[in-house]
């Protein structure tokens, strides 16, 4: 089996202060793919560079305290991928790909859009700029897990108060119909959805800080596993960890009966 996990960190040194490392460590993962790491990398001491029997690949962004992702594995990869070719949202680190033969395993830290309008009409741009390279990889032949925090709750049962958020960045009709056309017309694969096509209040992975959200399970699922359809068709069995909190998101845990 190849598990794989996706965990926004909301700040790789505030996680681990939770316990993240260790628990990382007992999942026996192929790979962690993380977000929001809001670290550079002369932030990073050895044990968060490299825990255990675990190599660390991070693209972080320019900015001090401020997104990033990266990716846990114990599999040394054939190529590593900085960013996706695009200027502007390359700065701020969004995008790691860990390369094996025939597969490819992504981080990914979409934008959110709720801080500001100057923030949402970003967001498009990088939703435009992002689609043309997820259709090229899939025309690659290669296999594809995307793992990352999307920021857009795709459909109803996504989130828990829906007719509130209906024009709110992340459940925008623009952002869920760039999630329609990439599960649909592209052929990506909801990891989650293929396994567990009916929870709702289940499915949540991140809660506001605010308004005791977490306690009261307001949440949102926007933290992914997007695939192509031959290693999700593969996918076994998929869990939200929420035994402990590392930070405001749970992290996405999917077991593949695949192997490198």
């Amino acid at each position: 089996m190849l598990r794989i996990i996706s965990a926004n960190l909301n700040g790789i040194r505030s996680a681990a202060k939770k316990g993240f490392i260790p628990w990382a460590l007992q999942q026996k993962a192929d790979f962690i793919c993380m977000q929001e790491l809001k670290a550079q990398e002369p932030d990073l001491d050895e044990d968060l560079m490299r825990p255990g029997d675990l190599l660390g690949f991070f693209h972080c962004a320019e900015k001090k305290g401020y997104s990033g992702c990266g990716i846990y594995t114990p599999h040394q990869p054939d190529d590593i991928i900085y960013g996706f070719g695009n200027p502007e949202f390359d700065a701020e680190g969004r995008y790691v790909e860990a390369r094996y033969k025939t597969l490819s395993v992504i981080s990914v830290y979409m934008p959110s859009g709720s801080s500001s309008p100057e923030r949402q009409e970003a967001k498009f741009r990088y939703l435009e700029a992002f689609m043309p390279h997820l259709i090229a990889l899939k025309r690659s032949g290669r296999e594809i897990v995307l793992c990352g925090d999307v920021n857009i709750a795709h459909h109803e049962a996504d989130l828990k108060n829906w007719k509130g958020n209906l024009k709110n960045s992340g459940f925008l009709p623009e952002e869920r119909a760039w999630l329609t056309r990439l599960f649909g017309e592209i052929g990506y694969v909801d990891v989650y959805r293929k396994l567990e096509p009916d929870t709702t209040d289940a499915c949540y992975t991140w809660w506001s800080q605010r308004g005791q959200a977490y306690a009261k399970n307001v949440g949102w699922r926007i933290d992914y596993q997007i695939a192509t359809a031959k290693i999700a068709a593969s996918a076994k069995t998929t869990s939200i960890f929420k035994q402990e909190r590392f930070s405001d998101h749970a992290p996405l845990v999917v077991d593949y009966d695949w192997s490198i």
